[in-house]
């Protein structure tokens, strides 16, 4: 049975995943991927105010293809996790609780998701489509420039995740692989 999560998280509302749990997430999160990334850095280090309160945020790895008339957003898979890496501990450090992607992350991330008692929710890659469904609003609030990978503010509702990797450091990709060594 899968695990309703509301956002904005807390860490008492994640503390208690395990890797492998079945996540249906529902609120605002937002979207970035690397370009997004090192814009919302550089405004971290500038001091300055982000586009978006990041506490408690979750920030979707996506660049979403155009919408189709009648729809809110085009499709909207994940993109690879690790070209966000080396911006994971200064997001934390804002305030973001949860990434949502594809794909095995650094020990550095790890190190940060224990720290900040985060998680890192996987979006099965090639599944676009059916993700978009759970996307009931899509508004680009922040670097228009970068066309799809803009930062977008979306409303979602249950949208079907995987946790990769718990607040305890545990990491799904890992188990899998120690499960068939020992076969």
């Amino acid at each position: 049975m899968a695990v309703k999560l509301t956002t904005p998280l807390t860490e008492e509302k994640i503390k208690n995943l395990k890797i492998g749990d079945e996540v249906l997430l529902s609120g605002i999160i937002y979207t970035a991927r690397d370009a997004a990334h090192q814009k919302l850095v550089d405004l971290i280090s500038a001091g300055k105010k982000l586009p978006f309160d990041p506490v408690g945020s979750v920030i979707f790895y996506v660049g979403p293809s155009p919408a189709k008339p009648g729809q809110v957003i085009g499709a909207a898979g994940p993109t690879t996790s690790y070209r966000m890496d080396p911006f994971v501990p200064q997001m934390f450090e804002a305030g973001m609780r949860g990434m949502i992607g594809k794909g095995p992350r650094s020990k550095e991330v790890i190190e940060a998701i224990v720290k900040y008692c985060g998680v890192y929710f996987g979006a099965t890659g090639g599944a676009a489509a059916l993700l978009s469904k759970s996307i009931k609003e899509a508004e680009v609030i922040a670097f228009p420039e970068l066309g799809p990978e803009a930062v977008r503010r979306l409303r979602v509702e249950n949208m079907p995740l995987i946790v990769i990797n718990d607040c305890r450091g545990n990491d799904l990709y890992q188990e899998g692989v120690q499960k068939w060594s020992e076969k």
